[in-house]
């Protein structure tokens, strides 16, 4: 079993395309599935029990799985996630010509539609203005930030940004995103501005766009580190609402919408291979309905 969830994962990596940060998250949830059937095999003669075969993935074992997992107190929505991850694996198996159970015998839990949680262009301000730009780590802050809400980038595309990529004369670049598609992404004047400040400071010939600076100077910012320096900034603007990278996506796509932009074309912007993820933002088309509705239908 194990032997295959790697070649899955090598899968995943090379066929698919799927970041470092998706593989990994793949490769959490097969092992927690692994663990968790060994733990529970009830062995056979001299049957292993930590070697759990293919076969022994049924109905049964998804169901009393699907208990374990709700009685952790995990929200149905990260349940489903580590029953999607399980279900892809299947389908993979079945793909190779193993006879496993069908994936489609698993069926994810019915959950409510959440909010989709975005700054308001007050609240980006803020947000950006309580960067101290004197420093350079203000200035390397304050670009991620504009940088952030100018192109709508994933977590995992910002962290690997490098600064040949980076075009700051044209002000436009590609980046390659989930399953190995690639898009344009545009950076605004402040951006641009901010970015080009931050690189004239920098007196290094390291190749990351945003590194750390002080201790463990050069290396490239981490996930972690991004993410607690937006809620740190967030908290000293004294916003009202949790704000993470994913928040400043949400807010750009937003933005988008409310001045005009057609949800096509968020889509590519955004990255997303179907319509139906970019129809999330339906907090921001259907007042646009609304407005179209209003102005133009004779009552």
């Amino acid at each position: 079993m194990h032997s295959l969830i790697e070649d899955f994962l090598q899968y995943l990596s090379i066929e698919k395309g799927y970041s470092v940060l998706t593989v990994s998250d793949y490769r959490h949830r097969l092992t927690h599935f692994v663990n968790w059937r060994s733990s529970h095999h009830v062995p056979v003669g001299d049957i292993n029990p930590d070697l759990i075969g293919i076969g022994e993935i049924d109905g049964q074992t998804v169901s009393r799985y699907r208990l374990e997992l709700a009685n952790q107190n995990l929200q149905k929505i990260t349940q489903n996630h580590y029953l999607i991850v399980l279900r892809s694996f299947l389908r993979f198996l079945t793909k190779k010509g193993f006879h496993a159970m069908s994936p489609d015998g698993i069926e994810l839990a019915k959950t409510e539609s959440v909010p989709v949680g975005f700054l308001t262009n007050g609240q980006v301000e803020s947000l950006i203005g309580a960067c101290d730009t004197n420093g350079i780590r203000g200035l390397r802050d304050r670009g991620l930030i504009e940088l952030l809400f100018s192109t709508g980038l994933r977590l995992a595309e910002l962290c690997s940004l490098n600064k040949p990529q980076v075009n700051l004369a044209s002000g436009e670049f590609p980046v390659v995103g989930k399953g190995g598609r690639t898009r344009l992404v545009f950076l605004s004047r402040k951006a641009r501005e901010f970015l080009t400040a931050y690189f004239n400071k920098r007196n290094d010939d390291f190749v990351p766009v945003f590194i750390r600076h002080g201790h463990g100077g050069g290396d490239r910012l981490s996930t972690r580190a991004i993410q607690y320096l937006i809620a740190k900034y967030a908290q000293k603007a004294q916003l009202p609402v949790k704000v993470t990278p994913h928040v400043l996506r949400h807010s750009y796509a937003t933005d988008l919408l409310t001045n005009g932009a057609d949800l096509r074309s968020v889509q590519e912007l955004l990255g997303h291979k179907n319509i139906a993820t970019t129809q999330i933002y339906t907090h921001v088309t259907d007042r646009r309905l609304q407005e179209v509705y209003s102005r133009y239908h004779s009552n």
